[in-house]
Parts: structure tokens; C-alpha cells; sequence
């Protein structure tokens, strides 16, 4: 009974985050007056398309395994302007401590990893930025500018951060981006005409399905990779904590493992992928990075599995279905 609350309060954490947020994105007054047509409209404007889990994974994997870590640092008080220095402080553990220790973790198995990093966090941390790239196997991908909500942009706003973003990653890793996953997972009407014109790769903001798909615009396809996500595989709906939030995730690390674990072997019993996504200054922390290498360990005792990164499985899949 206590561990069904605790997940309870979780999700009921997690959700008031999200409808706070919802609120804030215009609303038609009265949905049930929408035509059909309009409905159509809305609904098949970004679809999933065909399935693009191929038929064997590289030198005979079962699973594609893709760690990803979103580094934003202090840009989410900096977007909401809280610009108190104990909640900047938090933001401040993840460069400190967390991507250092997380490193280390990743050292430990020799295990790549994406890391999607606003551009503003990159710019207070290069010396964080440039020890990921130093590993020679991790990937950095897109993240918005200061972790906006695209949905409360215009198209041009969106479309001036996001260009700024790339080409501010670009200079510092020495490497063009390919990949974005959009803050808060928030990708608004503008987000996929965006990404074409910067002619990325693939996106990892989409929840359509567990597998790799191509993404559809007006029901045509696009060449965009996804790489989805769900909140069940993010530690920010278990550990995130908001001050004045009125609830309070209680939910231990040994749980959300439980939950992980079940979700790869899952994943490994369909032969597809597993995208886990975890944010430094939640995941660093030393019970929680204790908990992740638990999991990787679990990962590891099973045959034929293959950690790559988010650009890597896009590449593949998609030479594989062309």
C-alpha cells in the first residue's frame, strides 16, 4: 500500500507541473463545437509513421539501449525568473557534481550517452560541456536556448532560439547537432517545419509508441527519426521537487527501478528500444546514480544489448529501412 502511494504521489506531482504549464497554451473555448475536419486537422498535423525498428540490431543485439541525459542546469529557474541563489544552487550541483559523477558512472562500463543541453547552460559550463565531448563516445543534442516552452513562442522566436542554439553548440563542441529533444518535451505546431530547416536527423520528444518511427507531417513523411519518450522512463515525475508545489513526489530509488528495470526487460523480450531519460541534478544524486548503475548492471547481465547513442540508433534504423 505505501509504494502505491508513493508512485500516486508522483504522477499527481508530475501532472499539476504539466497542467500548470497547459494552462498557460491557448484553448479553444469549446472543443465539442470543433468539426470533424477540424478535428482531423489538429490530430494528423504530426503523426507516427511507419515502425523503423529493423529487423536485427548491430553484431547481433537484441535491444538498442539509449541513456540520455538532459543537462539544463540553472535554465529552468532562469526561464521561470527565479532567480533566488538557493534554487539557482541546484542547478549548479548538476555541473559541480552530477556530470562529473555521471561521467565517472558511463567511464565505469565504457557506455555512450546524449546529452541535450540548452545553449544557455552550455554557455555557463563549457568546461562541462567540453569533458562530454572529450569522452570521445557521448552526443550533444539540441535543448532549446534558456529551456522555453516552445508552445507560448511565435514561429519566429522559436525559429531565431532554436538556430541560435545550434549554432552556439556547434562552436563550442566543434560538432553540428543532429538531434533535439525540445524542453519540457514541449513541441508546438512550428516545432517539426523547424527541424526539417535545420535538417536534423531525428527528434526525442514524442510519446506515439515504445520503437523508432518516422515522423508524419499532414500524414506525409518527413525522413525525421523519433527516438520517443515517456514520463514513466523520466526521473524528473520520481525526484523532481518543487518548493511550492502543494504535492510532494515520495517515491524511493530501489521503486523507480523496479519500474526501469521492468520497462528494458520488456523492451529486450520485443527486440526494440529502451530511451531512458534522466536530468543530472535529479539522477546525480548519490542514492539515485547508486540506483542507475544497479540498472546498467541489470542491462549488462543480459545477452547481445546495445548502448549507443541517440544519433547512433537514428543513423541505423534509418539506413536500414532506406
Amino acid at each position: 500500500m505505501k509504494k502505491a502511494i508513493g508512485i500516486g504521489s508522483a504522477f499527481l506531482f508530475l501532472l499539476a507541473n504539466v497542467l500548470m504549464a497547459s494552462r498557460q497554451e491557448q484553448k479553444p473555448e469549446k472543443p465539442w463545437l470543433l468539426t470533424q475536419d477540424q478535428v482531423n486537422s489538429i490530430v494528423n498535423a504530426v503523426r507516427a509513421g511507419k515502425d523503423l525498428t529493423p529487423s536485427a540490431w548491430p553484431e547481433g543485439a537484441k535491444v538498442a539501449v539509449a541513456l540520455s541525459f538532459d543537462f539544463d542546469a540553472e535554465t529552468n529557474a532562469l526561464r521561470d525568473g527565479q532567480h533566488s541563489p538557493g534554487i539557482l544552487s541546484q542547478g549548479e550541483y548538476a555541473a559541480r557534481v552530477a556530470v562529473p559523477r555521471i561521467l565517472a558512472l558511463l567511464d565505469k562500463y565504457r557506455i555512450p550517452a546524449s546529452f541535450f543541453v540548452p545553449a544557455v547552460t552550455a554557455l555557463l559550463h563549457p568546461a562541462e560541456i567540453k569533458a562530454v565531448m572529450g569522452k570521445g563516445r557521448h552526443e550533444v543534442g539540441l535543448h532549446g536556448w534558456v529551456h522555453e516552452r516552445n508552445s507560448l513562442l511565435t514561429e519566429d522566436d522559436e525559429r531565431t532560439l532554436m538556430k541560435k542554439s545550434f549554432d552556439t553548440l556547434r562552436e563550442m563542441t566543434g560538432k553540428a547537432p543532429v538531434g533535439i529533444r525540445t524542453p519540457s518535451w514541449d513541441f508546438s505546431a512550428s516545432t517539426l517545419k523547424l527541424i526539417r530547416e535545420l535538417g536534423l536527423l531525428y527528434d526525442s520528444s514524442l510519446m506515439a509508441d515504445d520503437r523508432p518511427y518516422e515522423i508524419l507531417k499532414d500524414g506525409k513523411p518527413t525522413g525525421v527519426v523519433e527516438l520517443p519518450v515517456e514520463w514513466l522512463l523520466d526521473d524528473y515525475p520520481y525526484f523532481g521537487f518543487e518548493r511550492y508545489s502543494d504535492v510532494r513526489p515520495h517515491i524511493t530509488p530501489h521503486e523507480v527501478f523496479e519500474i526501469w528495470a521492468a520497462e528494458f526487460d520488456k523492451a529486450y523480450e520485443e527486440g526494440t528500444l529502451f530511451v531512458l531519460t534522466m536530468h543530472p541534478k535529479f539522477i546525480g544524486h548519490r542514492s539515485r546514480i547508486l540506483m542507475l548503475e544497479k540498472l546498467i548492471q541489470h542491462i549488462l547481465a543480459q545477452k547481445n544489448v546495445w548502448f549507443a547513442t541517440h544519433e547512433s540508433i537514428a543513423r541505423y534504423v534509418k539506413t536500414k529501412v532506406e
